[in-house]
């Protein structure tokens, strides 16, 4: 059985951390391939008080203190597996916890760097000279990228980066599915983000402007740290929604937004985890215009795509229920049968198997 040491943000929690459906859904389908995983996350941003999942019986979760030597204890546990996973975005001496994962990882073990937000990794490359990921990318096998397409590819292999390949997020099935609508999302447009840097501003433009635009029609907000954020009357707030409320959250309001932010949306190639989460519990989705879309999902008969507020506005003003219905249920379908977990996983495994030997044991079904 191949063993996995993978050192991300947090698989038992959400809160403050948008990669935790991307971790879930693919650990547990590699789990179901054989492999064994464990995952080491640090006690920060007080996430371990927001879990969204008990620990898993297919992965064994190590939280560790957000101290030096924690951290350093638990990087040495690197030793001890096949293949050596460091994600971008830990959240706690994220530098530090590379190189010590690196000195680690026994000779013949696989090392992958996993970049869950790689425009905004290659652009601090590009203003930074002496950033340290230039001499880690020296000792890492292969990168793997939340997504981003041929320009993160390019960007990685310029950067000196071996072998870089884009791992898409994806629907997993048993976690988001259509459920009963809930009285407390109903709503014409919701959506669900936390407030960052290089999001807000676009949020105020196919969110906040939209709302401003239709004040007949009702908008839900949800996401940590926008208490304070101005808005009108037909929007309502809801702060941190947890996943075990995602399904409703989706299902219930007439459409659904997604936003990317600024970095993602200006490489392309880099759908959110809301993009499958939504489809997955057939919501009618409205996206922001990024590159490659139609890759995921078809332009006016699986999603629509607005380009500004305005956009946005004039969608919600001629969709009717009926509409919005069909367009979910067309991308449900869309995305069950081209991009789930399972498909994911499989890519995960062929990169793993060219790398690693002996083959893996196939886990009994």
């Amino acid at each position: 059985m191949t063993r996995i040491a993978f050192y991300g943000s947090s698989l038992l929690s959400s809160y403050w951390n948008g990669a935790a459906t991307y971790y879930r859904g693919l650990i547990r389908q590699l789990a179901r391939l054989g492999y064994e995983v464990t995952f080491y996350e640090p006690n920060v941003y007080e996430r371990q008080k927001h879990r969204d999942i008990c620990p898993p019986n297919w992965c064994k979760v190590v939280v560790y203190d957000g101290t030096k030597a924690a951290l350093k204890e638990v990087a040495a546990m690197a030793r001890e597996a096949d293949v050596v996973v460091k994600a971008s975005g830990v959240g706690f001496e994220d530098d530090a916890l590379m190189d010590h994962v690196l000195a680690a990882a026994r000779p013949g073990a696989l090392r992958i760097y996993w970049d869950v937000d790689a425009p905004a990794t290659l652009a601090e490359l590009r203003a930074d000279a002496d950033h340290p990921l230039y001499r880690q990318l020296k000792e890492v096998d292969v990168v793997l990228t939340y997504g981003g397409g041929k320009p993160v590819v390019q960007g990685y292999r310029a950067f000196g980066a071996r072998e870089c390949v884009p791992i898409y997020n994806a629907l997993d099935p048993e976690t988001h599915y259509p459920v009963r609508p809930e009285i407390r999302f109903r709503s014409d447009l919701a959506f669900l983000g936390n407030r960052l840097p290089d999001r807000e501003a676009r949020v105020d433009e196919f969110f906040f402007k939209p709302a401003s635009m239709l004040p007949n029609q009702t908008f839900l907000l949800g996401g940590s740290g926008w208490d304070d954020k101005p808005r009108g009357e037909n929007v309502r707030y809801m702060g941190h929604v947890s996943t075990r409320y995602h399904n409703a959250f989706n299902a219930t309001p007439k459409a659904v937004l997604n936003i990317n932010r600024a970095s993602m949306a200006e490489n392309g190639f880099s759908p959110a985890t809301r993009v499958f989460e939504a489809a997955g519990a057939g919501a009618c989705l409205i996206t922001d215009a990024w590159a490659g879309i139609e890759l995921f999902l078809k332009e006016g008969e699986e999603v629509l795509v607005a380009r500004d507020g305005k956009d946005v506005a004039e969608i919600l003003v001629r969709l009717d229920p009926v509409e919005a219905e069909a367009i979910g249920r067309r991308a449900r379908a869309r995305i069950l049968r081209d991009h789930t977990y399972t498909h994911r996983a499989a890519e995960v495994d062929r990169i793993i198997s060219r790398h690693v030997r002996p083959p893996r044991v196939e886990a009994a079904e």
